[in-house]
């Protein structure tokens, strides 16, 4: 658990983005954004918004934007778009708004993934900030949003005070 309201833990506000055709035509149902949510809120972050957009660039980048400037929202993680087909364009619409990436985040997602299946390797996403708005990309699989939280969950809560910009104790680092 990392963002409880209380002493010494974070709270983490998030906003959880599918991205998908077959979705948003209503051709299939999303699974993977419903899960994402519980599995944060199970965390104990705070849900704020809740998005559904088609694999277009420009509606990803917008929403996600949008999102970014409401102010009340610390984390976005979207899941889908992430893979080699010639539509998934998550990552591409992450770069475009983003400020800074930050790379550790989709290395561990994909490293510690691959650990579980092969297939991780195949994800394109990034992590990066937009202001202070940190933005994550996992793959649209449930799989991946399950491995995604389990691997995001002791790091998350001290990315967004890091994003925030708050005054952390680091504490002594294994080289010391």
């Amino acid at each position: 658990m990392f963002s409880k309201p209380r002493r010494g833990i974070v709270l983490v506000r998030a906003a959880v983005v599918t991205v998908s055709d077959r979705c948003f035509a209503g051709e299939r149902e999303d699974r993977s954004g419903p899960l994402l949510a519980d599995l944060l809120r199970g965390q104990g972050v705070e849900l704020v918004a809740a998005e559904l957009v088609p694999d277009e660039e420009d509606r990803i980048e917008a929403v996600l934007a949008s999102l970014c400037a409401r102010g009340d929202v610390d984390v976005i993680v979207t899941t889908g778009g992430t893979g080699l087909a010639p539509r998934d364009r998550t990552p591409e619409a992450t770069r475009r708004i983003i400020d800074r990436e930050a790379p550790g985040l989709a290395e561990m997602l994909r490293w510690q993934g691959h650990e579980r299946t092969p297939r991780a390797v195949l994800s394109r996403g990034i992590a990066g900030l937009r202001g202070r708005c940190l933005i994550i990309n996992l793959a649209g699989s449930t799989g991946a949003v399950r491995d995604g939280v389990e691997i995001l969950a002791p790091v998350l809560g001290h990315a967004v005070q890091m994003a925030r910009g708050e005054n952390l104790d680091h504490g002594s680092s294994r080289n010391d």
